[in-house]
């Protein structure tokens, strides 16, 4: 028999009895269980959070198998809302779960947000309009959100409070999703960009094509990240600083870097080093064609 005191006891300590049985009550909400989402939902769960909103419309396939959490030879071709949802009743049987197999659209963002205390973000790094859409979502209801990316070997971690700047006002996107709107949105997450020199081939990224390389140890240190700062949401003690602030640990390059950006994308340097990414990633894709 399932008994939630033992399989989370070894929280203790780093985590009172008081504020272990705050986690069992509280709901989070994750849309996209791929890469960083499904590690996500995996280390929640391990967490103690007693609740999830999950929304996902896609299956697994062979190139999930690099990273994505409940990407096996056995779950090919299954919906990775059903494979991901029994993984974590397989850690809490006694989850209380809200699926939305259509995935986060106009229509259900609300009933995908009811509830919740706090949203991370899981979506496709390419998946901008949606995930605009869902981080307003968040901003009207007062519920706070984490996106963790990874990058390289690395992760960028921006959290937005109802206090802080919003999502709008950071990354500026305007909603289409095209490469500009897709390097705004990477020099937000990531300005220090740690992870840009140890790329050895960048014939495997175009923007345009809405291609990139992953590996797994960034989408780990995404969940680790991300898992941390929703404890100090949820629990309301420790450092916490968001937007316009963000952070980004590079395991590979052993380094941590804070970044605060006033003014977001109207930042001068933020504006610079998008242009600067922009060329750069123009060099990227024509290099690219030029070869093939």
């Amino acid at each position: 028999m399932f008994h939630y005191e033992q399989a989370f006891s070894r929280n203790l300590g780093w985590l009172t009895e008081d504020e272990q049985a705050v986690l069992r009550r509280k709901r989070v909400a994750i849309a996209g269980l791929g890469g960083v989402g499904g590690q996500h939902l995996q280390t929640l769960a391990r967490l103690g959070i007693g609740a999830f909103s999950l929304a996902d419309f896609d299956d697994f396939d062979w190139p999930n198998f690099n990273r994505q959490a409940g990407a096996y030879a056995s779950t090919v071709g299954q919906p990775k809302l059903e494979v991901m949802a029994d993984f974590a009743r397989g850690i809490n049987p006694e989850l209380d779960l809200r699926c939305f197999p259509e995935g986060v659209l106009d229509e259900n963002i609300d009933r995908f947000l009811e509830g919740v205390d706090l949203y991370v973000d899981g979506l496709d790094f390419f998946v901008l309009d949606v995930r605009r859409k869902v981080f307003q979502a968040c901003a009207r209801k007062g519920i706070p959100a984490v996106t963790a990316a990874p990058m390289g070997m690395s992760t960028a971690v921006v959290v937005f409070t109802p206090e802080s700047m919003s999502f709008d006002d950071y990354f500026g996107l305007t909603g289409e999703e095209n490469t500009l709107e897709a390097i705004k949105f990477l020099i937000g997450l990531s300005p220090a960009m740690l992870h840009r020199g140890y790329l050895v081939d960048d014939r495997f990224v175009s923007l345009s094509k809405k291609k990139g390389p992953s590996t797994v140890m960034a989408c780990q240190l995404c969940a680790g990240t991300a898992a941390t700062e929703a404890l100090k949401l949820l629990l309301g003690r420790g450092c916490l600083k968001p937007a316009p602030h963000s952070y980004q640990f590079d395991a590979y390059r052993l380094k941590l870097k804070h970044v605060w950006r006033p003014w977001g994308h109207r930042n001068p340097l933020q504006r610079l080093a998008t242009r600067i990414a922009a060329w750069q990633i123009a060099r990227i894709e024509k290099g690219a064609g030029d070869e093939r």
